[in-house]
């Protein structure tokens, strides 16, 4: 189990892989990247198999930015016939798992296999029941992690379940509502996924809780907030959706989000404004700095070039900027599944 294979948005391997790297060189898991573009992942391939363990060990998944799901293993290609025979013989090297998942890139091609994994799910998980390698329901740390290329070459791999995407390929399976007034609130939604735990919803995003939504027309991020039963000051000199202006929980602002500053402080501040990245960093500043919010879900569109080393120089900023005022602030960042030339950041802020 030399290699890992990461998984990416398509266009973003070239960031993926300066990821890994800079987490391989800090943990001494050196090794070498193997990708092409637009292929939505990356094999960092290490002189030995303790290196990639080394680093899933070492590092948190949740904290990784461009990468979406990860597993550490070795390519093997399959008989036209009798594939299964074949993985089962693979599988008598790996510890037994509570869970398989098949996976496939991220990519037209990838989705074309979808029907192919969906088949062959059912008689795998049979014959892994039958050699004793698959033990559902049992508290089993790990998984076995099938990255699907054709269905003839396949990434066996293994994952820590508690160190690795809460959902196959890192894609969370999330349905567009019809009610929301454009599909930008599926972003919103998903970043609640992703940095605030399932069980802390009902007191993080709690009814009668207070929200300003910068950018906010038509309406999208302020959609989610008032399911939550949430009281939104929506800023955009853009109109706002109806429907959502009758809820009686929207009060609009006609005004640039980058000058508005709220009357009183608000529990969340959501942003989702088209604007460089250095001007976004300087209004999470103010927002944190100042204590006008105490949680904070903000997107940062990205340059077309030096895309990583643009995330990396805004969040030392950030960390640089609350450590410098006294301001203890955690902050997360993630290309998220529903994000474009963008990554999302979490903040929040504890004094």
């Amino acid at each position: 189990m030399n290699s890992l294979l990461i998984q990416c948005r398509p266009g973003f391997e070239t960031e993926a892989a300066s990821e890994i790297a800079l987490h391989a060189e800090q943990y001494g898991a050196h090794g070498y990247a193997r990708t092409q573009a637009g292929q939505a992942w990356v094999e960092w391939v290490t002189q030995d198999a303790s290196a990639c363990e080394r680093l899933m060990r070492e590092v948190r998944f949740n904290q990784l930015i461009f990468i979406r799901q990860w597993a550490r293993g070795q390519f093997v290609d399959l008989p036209e016939k009798d594939r299964l025979t074949s993985l089962l013989g693979v599988f008598k090297a790996y510890p037994r798992v509570a869970q398989v998942w098949l996976e496939v890139p991220d990519t037209n091609d990838g989705k074309s296999l979808a029907s192919f994994c969906k088949k062959f799910t059912a008689p795998l998980e049979k014959g892994m029941h039958k050699v004793g390698c698959l033990r559902a329901n049992a508290e089993l740390p790990q998984r076995i992690q099938l990255f699907f290329l054709n269905s003839q070459r396949v990434f066996v791999g293994l994952a820590e379940r508690a160190n690795a995407a809460t959902w196959p390929m890192g894609i969370p399976r999330l349905k567009f509502p019809r009610e929301a007034p454009s599909r930008s609130t599926l972003k919103l939604e998903e970043a609640w996924h992703h940095f605030v735990p399932r069980e802390q919803w009902d007191s993080r995003l709690a009814p009668a809780m207070t929200a300003v939504d910068l950018g906010a027309a038509p309406g999208g991020w302020t959609w989610q907030l008032v399911q939550r039963h949430i009281r939104v000051s929506a800023v955009d000199n853009g109109p706002m959706d109806p429907a959502l202006m009758d809820s009686g929980l929207v009060e609009h602002f006609r005004a640039d989000g980058y000058q508005f500053e709220p009357r009183k402080s608000v529990d969340w501040m959501v942003c989702d404004i088209v604007e460089r990245p250095a001007r976004t960093a300087w209004l999470i500043e103010q927002w944190l700095g100042h204590g006008w919010c105490r949680e904070a879900v903000v997107n940062l569109k990205l340059p077309m070039k030096k895309r990583f080393d643009e995330v990396q120089q805004i969040l030392m900023r950030l960390e640089e900027f609350f450590d410098e005022a006294g301001v203890k602030v955690s902050i997360r960042c993630k290309q998220l599944y529903h994000d474009r030339e963008e990554v999302t950041c979490h903040l929040r802020r504890f004094n």
